[in-house]
């Protein structure tokens, strides 16, 4: 829309020239026509044709406004449909029509002005009939009023009519009526004499209560009938500010107020005198010589509760009175808490400082330090604040204000320490101390009376039970102790941080970390019983039975639950999630450079040993992350391993895939679309580690057999291949009769003839070693599976290569499936144990005679 400031130029001051008209031919060439194109002009020629204009239509004078206002009648347009093309005739015949321009478009804005004029011409068209039936409907509304105006004089002339013979009727009982009056007037007055007296009760109390306030001494607050007539004036205060309407109301109430304010001020002014006369006693008898503790608790906290007794009623009906006049009041009960936090504050600091000064805050241990110094800083918040109880019912937040500045003497020498610490553990048992004396929180006190305080009416009290409103219940000192249990908090984070940094993610590995398969073989000796260990807090989550054997993991892994069990209990959930997925994310790449590390160590034997390792500690780890639940997922925690039985049913059924789904949910893995976080990555090179080792595991026994089966699978035709137009299969056929042939009859049963040192001897030895690395016998089984599948099925297809070669000569002398599984199964057995059989000894001819019997029996 343009704006206000500037208005669109006239469509005829327009100083541009015309454009030169050109032909419809001209127009084709030009711009083409598509399909599309054509369609899209259709439909806009179509509805055109359906829209109607109004009839009448005037144009405002287009340079008075930028967007001219509803037109007036001045003609009527013909319908038609537009153009497909521009013709310059038509331009000459809308022109001269008053809604077309008198000039081609040539700019939006020319054309914005001239469809803003259509637009509105086309409003005042349809909004006709609304403004006539408007009209109509304004007229009949004018009738309806007359008529009720009508009506209601008809009505009153009747009401006139009825109230004149009413009076008739009602003149006959006036003199009754007025006896009755009388009579009624006369209780009345005796009813208002006795109200006023029962009122003037309320005003006459000013009197007694301003003598009394005039009575000279500060005792005057201990006498018996001043808590009385304290109370008897806030009745009246509360009577006369329900009834301002009474003569000279507000006057009394203003010197019921007086009466109060001085009544409150001379509590205040004897409390402070009390306190002050109290505190230089007390501080007197301190600073004399010798002074026991015994003493000192004494004078600071049993003179005072002593004091309490006869000053806290007067202190609770100051607190009462500020409550429900806190205008007027609120300043002096501020004043009370004031002088009491002075004087104990001069009281407590010289003693407070001492006392720190005797933990020797620069050279004692740090936890020590917390824990002696918090505990005294417990006990002596705990003293104040029963001490203070006795005294008042209300004032939290100043009581915690003055806590809070007696604790900041320790807080001065404690938080540099803490933020200067550099050690992860003593931290760690900073926040333990912190947290447990934040635990400990006293009892709170049970409450006093629950009735409610009704609105008294009545100038009667009952003072044998005082009334308090709910006030101190109990002290939390974890407000106090929030702020150095942040700082201690803080510096765990950064030291964490730097840990993981410095020990995990550049951490250079020794000869010795790679120890491996060494380290598990010395680590399942018997120990000498000589190790000395270092005793470390561990958190009760991170106590796994399967980790017990620490010392064979990799120092990375280690240093990983280290810190994680020492951060777990101590900072918030959400930055131990952030902390802890950092850690795991530099621990799994230090895993796998370890991994790969140990595979070019002496390969090939190495590398079977390198991925037992990654998949060693990779379960370890998702044993961790399970237990630690980064992102509140609501798991069990721990490996469930409870689901094995259920996936060997799978595993078993003769699949071709590695893992299947039920093997990595017996791992306690989810399925790759259910996991979102640091555990996806941790799944994912588990799910690869468990490849890695059952193919390298697979190859080491069966590996060369297969190989071996597939260059005669890709060189040689075997016997029921199809043959080719011409007769001859697409591979030409193995020669028999050639000797010395690798893929000969001869080479098939030395191969066959080895399987009794090859299949058992070095299935036993992988998984002999698998049973080494991973001590959990339930994933060792699952594992076992699949390796077993794998040989078998390596097997299985050198018996179907050569089973449909060499004419089926060597038929007889192939194991079948069962007496592969049932080696391979043998080899696997913890107490297999190899037997060399007779030399000479050949296997395929044992075979021949098996088959040739129908035993099924073990080699």
């Amino acid at each position: 829309m343009a704006s206000s400031s500037k208005r669109p130029p006239h469509l005829a001051a327009l100083n541009a020239p015309p454009k030169p008209a050109i032909s419809v031919e001209e127009w084709e060439a030009v711009a083409p026509i598509g399909d599309i194109e054509a369609k899209s002009v259709n439909f806009v020629q179509g509805a055109s044709e359906r829209a109607v204009l109004p009839p009448k239509f005037s144009v405002e004078d287009a340079g008075s406004s930028s967007r001219p206002s509803t037109p007036t009648v001045r003609g009527k347009l013909g319908q038609g449909s537009r153009p497909s093309t521009p013709n310059l005739s038509a331009h000459r015949h809308t022109a001269s029509h008053a809604l077309h321009p008198k000039q081609p478009i040539q700019t939006p804005q020319q054309f914005y002005d001239w469809f803003s004029l259509i637009d509105r011409s086309v409003t005042h068209s349809q909004e006709a009939h609304i403004r006539a039936h408007l009209e109509s409907v304004s007229d009949h509304l004018e009738t309806c009023d007359r008529l009720i105006q009508r009506i209601d004089e008809i009505e009153t002339e009747v009401e006139d009519m009825l109230q004149g013979w009413r009076s008739v009727e009602e003149s006959g009982k006036s003199l009754k009526d007025a006896c009755e009056l009388l009579l009624q007037e006369r209780d009345r007055l005796l009813d208002m004499s006795i109200a006023i007296d029962e009122r003037l009760e309320f005003f006459q109390e000013l009197e007694h209560a301003t003598r009394m306030l005039n009575h000279p001494g500060e005792s005057l607050v201990l006498q018996t009938d001043f808590l009385y007539m304290v109370e008897r004036v806030d009745i009246c205060i509360d009577y006369l500010k329900a009834h301002r309407h009474f003569k000279e109301a507000e006057i009394y109430l203003l010197r019921f107020q007086q009466c109060m304010t001085r009544a409150m001020t001379l509590i205040k002014m004897y409390f402070v005198g009390s306190l002050r006369a109290l505190t230089a006693d007390v501080s007197k008898r301190l600073s004399e010589k010798d002074v026991s503790t015994t003493a000192q608790m004494h004078l600071l906290y049993t003179r005072f509760r002593t004091v309490s007794g006869p000053l806290a009623p007067l202190l609770a009906e100051l607190e009462r009175r500020a409550q429900a006049h806190p205008d007027e009041l609120s300043a002096l009960l501020s004043e009370c808490h004031t002088a009491y936090f002075s004087a104990r504050k001069g009281l407590l600091v010289g003693r407070l400082m001492e006392e720190i000064k005797g933990l020797d805050p620069a050279r004692t241990e740090i936890v020590e330090l917390t824990r002696a110094g918090c505990s005294y800083l417990k006990q002596l918040c705990t003293d104040e604040f029963n001490l203070f109880r006795a005294f008042f019912n209300s004032g939290e937040d100043q009581l915690y204000q003055y806590l809070e500045n007696l604790c900041d003497y320790l807080y001065d020498d404690l938080r540099p320490r803490i933020l200067h610490e550099s050690r992860l553990t003593a931290l760690c048992e900073v926040c333990t101390v912190l947290q447990a004396l934040m635990v400990l929180d006293i009892p709170s006190v049970p409450d006093s009376s629950s009735d409610e305080e009704t609105e008294l009416d009545e100038l009667t009290l009952d003072l044998d039970q005082p009334r308090r409103h709910k006030g101190l219940r109990t002290l939390h000192i974890s407000h106090l102790l929030q702020m150095v249990l942040q700082d201690a908090q803080t510096r765990l984070f950064f030291k964490a941080q730097s840990v993981i940094q410095s020990e995990i993610r550049y951490y250079v590995p020794k000869p010795e970390d790679l120890a491996y398969p060494d380290k598990l073989v010395a680590a399942r000796k018997p120990a000498s019983g000589t190790e000395i260990t270092e005793k470390q807090s561990v958190s009760r989550i991170f106590q796994v039975k399967s980790w017990d054997k620490q010392e064979t993991w990799y120092p990375t892994l280690q240093k990983t639950v280290w810190v994680l069990s020492q951060l777990h209990e101590f900072v918030k959930p959400g930055i131990f999630d952030e902390l802890a997925q950092e850690a795991i994310k530099y621990c799994l790449q230090t895993l796998v450079s370890a991994a790969e590390t140990i595979k070019s160590k002496n390969p090939p034997s190495s590398v079977y040993d390198a991925h037992l390792f990654l998949l060693r500690h990779l379960l370890i780890l998702k044993e961790m992350t399970q237990n630690l639940d980064l992102v509140h997922r609501n798991v069990d925690r721990g490996i469930d391993l409870s689901g094995v039985p259920e996936s060997l049913a799978s595993v078993l059924g003769k699949t071709t895939s590695l893992l299947p789904n039920a093997l990595l949910t017996s791992l306690g893995m989810p399925r790759d679309e259910d996991t979102t976080d640091v555990r996806h990555g941790i799944d994912r090179l588990l799910k690869q580690a468990c490849e890695d080792v059952i193919k390298t595991a697979a190859d080491a026994v069966s590996g060369g057999t297969r190989s071996w089966a597939e260059r005669v699978r890709l060189t040689y035709a075997l016997d029921n291949d199809p043959v080719e137009p011409n007769g001859e299969p697409a591979l030409p056929r193995m020669d028999y009769n050639q000797k010395n042939n690798w893929s000969g009859a001869e080479s098939a049963i030395a191969i066959i003839n080895s399987i009794p040192w090859s299949i058992e001897t070095q299935t036993h030895e992988h998984a002999t070693r698998l049973r080494l690395y991973i001590e959990d016998e339930r994933t060792v089984e699952v594992l076992l599976k699949h390796i077993q599948e794998r040989i078998v099925d390596d097997w299985m297809y050198f018996r179907s290569i050569i089973w449909n070669l060499y004419n089926g000569a060597v038929r007889p002398k192939i194991p079948t499936e069962d007496m592969f599984r049932e080696m391979v199964v043998n080899g696997c057995r913890e107490d297999w144990v190899f037997v060399t059989p007779p030399i000479p000894y050949y296997f395929s001819e044992v075979v021949a005679s098996r088959n040739a019997s129908g035993s099924t029996s073990g080699a």
